[in-house]
């Protein structure tokens, strides 16, 4: 196995877990980004859906397929990933953030729905070790983008760092009449954050908390957190756009790549959101 002298890097828009079951410009994309990166020693994610007190790295051999919600079919609970881990990742994350404390998680996470409805497509043999990091509530946006920035060693030492999440999350303001359309708030939002990712100063989307739609586009951090650590990484360097989109009026599926050379998703299915209602309220299911 050859890896480059530096790894690519993503931020993905997850959107709803039923994109890990769904064929559309969103799943193709994630697909595309996968095909087209070299092959990683392994992959660490910093999913929306790991948002606790502390930081800490999952440190566990096989670590468990987590369905972290509700409201969803059943053939969304079946859905199992079943890659390995890698424990010794650990230690290397721990010492790049030095002198920040990371703890090692060898018993309580595992993979959630922010990592495995995207790497089903992206890396669909499940054959690679798959290590998430945390995201701790008690920090502020500069110092998730500073842990990010520290995490640059690891590119270096055959690691794919995946951002999971969404720039525009609201389910208070899901409308899902509106499948594959966004809000003004949410296009404006969405807008600025392109722009600055883009350009040569991704590090400025942490300063986006003062943008006059900020507290619509993000009305808790979890979901925009894991941009910070792609952005920290960037370092002056432009991301580039992987697809882009918008699904139930306040969500955006934007997605951008870090070092990678990869087409964009290929058209639109009927369904282009793979947004489908579930039973239980939108707010309350954790999509």
């Amino acid at each position: 196995m050859t890896t480059p002298t530096t790894m690519p890097a993503a931020f993905i828009g997850h959107g709803t877990p039923m994109n890990a079951l769904a064929d559309n410009r969103y799943t193709r994309a994630w697909r595309d980004f996968g095909r087209s990166v070299p092959r990683p020693r392994a992959i660490l994610v910093v999913s929306a859906h790991w948002y606790t007190n502390a930081t800490a790295v999952t440190g566990m051999a096989m670590p468990r397929t987590i369905h972290d919600f509700f409201g969803f079919p059943r053939e969304l609970f079946e859905v199992s990933y079943p890659a390995p881990g890698l424990p010794e990742l650990y230690e290397e994350v721990a010492d790049a953030a030095h002198p920040d404390w990371v703890g090692c998680d060898v018993d309580s996470w595992g993979i959630d729905h922010g990592t495995w409805s995207v790497l089903l497509h992206a890396f669909p043999e499940a054959d690679i070790p798959v290590v998430q990091l945390s995201l701790n509530a008690n920090q502020s946006l500069d110092e998730h983008l500073e842990l990010g920035r520290k995490l640059q060693p690891l590119r270096e030492q055959g690691v794919l760092v995946i951002g999971s999440g969404n720039i525009v999350h609201n389910l208070g303001a899901v409308d899902f009449s509106r499948p594959d359309h966004g809000f003004d708030w949410a296009h404006r939002f969405d807008d600025a954050a392109r722009e600055i990712l883009t350009g040569n100063d991704a590090a400025a989307v942490a300063a986006l908390d003062a943008h006059r739609d900020f507290d619509l586009a993000v009305p808790t951090p979890d979901h925009y957190l894991p941009l910070l650590y792609v952005a920290g990484l960037a370092d002056g360097t432009p991301m580039r756009s992987l697809v882009d989109g918008y699904a139930a009026g306040s969500l955006s599926m934007a997605a951008y790549t870090l070092g990678a050379d990869c087409p964009t998703g290929d058209g639109a299915t009927e369904d282009p959101s793979g947004l489908v209602a579930p039973d239980a309220p939108a707010e309350q299911s954790n999509i």
